[in-house]
């Protein structure tokens, strides 16, 4: 099985990077900064653009995809909160932010 030991558990893969003095300070007082750095890591490709993969461009076979994907979507700004997002032209609109009316009032 490819990835894993002759015993069945995972591979793992050590990963070092430099920091800076601030950072590795701040990092000092942390427990377990294995496990805090890879928390980190999986939270912020959950903020990765699923396209580029934060990369901030495209290749040629992306941008021709993307090409094709925004012939029938568009970008809106949010009335509510002011973010930009993907809206599909064949859609009804829909509200995402639903506040009750005691929201409404106050």
């Amino acid at each position: 099985m490819e990835g894993r030991k002759k015993d069945g558990r995972k591979k793992q893969e050590i990963i070092t990077f430099k920091v800076d003095e601030p950072l590795a300070k701040a990092m000092l007082g942390i427990q377990n900064r294995s496990e805090f750095i890879r928390s980190a890591i999986l939270l912020a490709f959950d903020s990765v653009c699923p396209l580029c993969k934060g990369a901030g461009i495209l290749n040629q076979d992306q941008h021709e995809h993307w090409d094709s994907f925004a012939k029938s979507h568009f970008f809106e700004k949010c009335d509510e909160c002011h973010a930009f997002h993907l809206v599909c032209n064949s859609e009804k609109k829909h509200r995402v932010h639903i506040r009750s009316a005691d929201d409404e009032t106050h």
